[in-house]
């Protein structure tokens, strides 16, 4: 199974989804930061980090939706279907705590609030994994060398690109 939104032959959906993960995880951070009782601001920050999160989750969604699209019913959609279940669970997880939090003035952190954010990461823990074995159903079949290798020729030699000037 290809996906139909590709950069250079790579899906976009793996490559997106670290960005509302990476920014749940900042969000959450800054969160606890603020419950421990670090400058109060860093509350704020976490709100809006969190509300950029949930614009990058939004983004990610649209391109696992043309993904899922295409995939054939087998393994690979349940899979497909149940990384994206998990991913919006998460981000609704954190769209729940960015509402609680819309209405405060000062839109800083609780514990309640750090706790949900802790669990809607684990949750996206889980997602991660099913993301990893989505990854390899959809290129299963392509033998591809990582680190070195992927520079070396036919012959095994590694070449550098500036020595064919």
């Amino acid at each position: 199974m290809q996906s139909r939104l590709r950069v250079q032959g790579h899906p976009i959906q793996p490559m997106l989804v670290t960005f509302p993960l990476g920014l749940f995880v900042s969000a959450t951070v800054f969160d606890l930061t603020d419950v421990v009782g670090g400058p109060a601001f860093l509350g704020e920050v976490g709100y809006w980090t969190g509300v950029a999160a949930l614009v990058a989750a939004a983004l990610t969604a649209m391109a696992g939706m043309v993904d899922l699209w295409d995939a054939p019913g087998d393994r690979t959609r349940r899979t497909a279907v149940a990384f994206n279940l998990v991913n919006a669970a998460m981000a609704g997880m954190f769209l729940l705590t960015c509402l609680v939090r819309s209405q405060s003035p000062d839109r800083g952190a609780s514990a309640a609030i750090l706790v949900t954010e802790l669990v809607a990461l684990a949750i996206g823990g889980v997602g991660v994994h099913l993301g990893a074995r989505l990854m390899r159903q959809f290129d299963g079949g392509r033998a591809e060398t990582g680190g070195l290798e992927a520079l070396a020729g036919s012959t095994g030699e590694i070449r550098r690109p500036w020595a064919s000037r």
